[in-house]
């Protein structure tokens, strides 16, 4: 299994290494090269309705798993505990489906969240 090595940076460097996740919490990002040999970065969003960074104090976790969909590799995996776990490949119908869920539960967490803000208003 492959491992990566993390690294928490203010900054993400202008070249990235092979297997190391950069993580920025300013950014609010986790970035890196894909581990599958074909050289394109994946950058992954943190936030409540995209990726979640787990750091236990040795490794680092991102749930759900990575999938690359808009490069020609589309590779898919899971980053657990620094460790690559590889995940089956998805038909063009699957991605579809994942990315319209996406966009459906990115459009609930902004709406629940604008709702509270706005009854968070109205209570003061």
């Amino acid at each position: 299994m492959k491992r990566f090595k993390h690294k928490f940076v203010n900054i993400v460097p202008d070249n990235l290494e092979e297997d190391i996740l950069y993580i920025s919490t300013e950014y609010k990002t986790a970035i890196h090269i894909c581990p599958c040999g074909c050289g394109s970065e994946v950058a992954t969003p943190l936030s409540p309705h995209d990726w979640k960074l787990t750091f236990d104090g040795d490794s680092v976790s991102l749930y759900p798993s990575v999938g690359s969909w808009g490069l020609p590799c589309q590779s898919h995996y899971w980053i657990t505990n620094n460790l690559i776990e590889w995940a089956p490949k998805w038909s063009r119908e699957q991605i579809n489906q994942g990315r319209t869920e996406d966009k459906e539960s990115k459009k609930l967490y902004h709406n629940k969240k604008k709702h509270w803000s706005l009854f968070n208003f109205f209570k003061n």
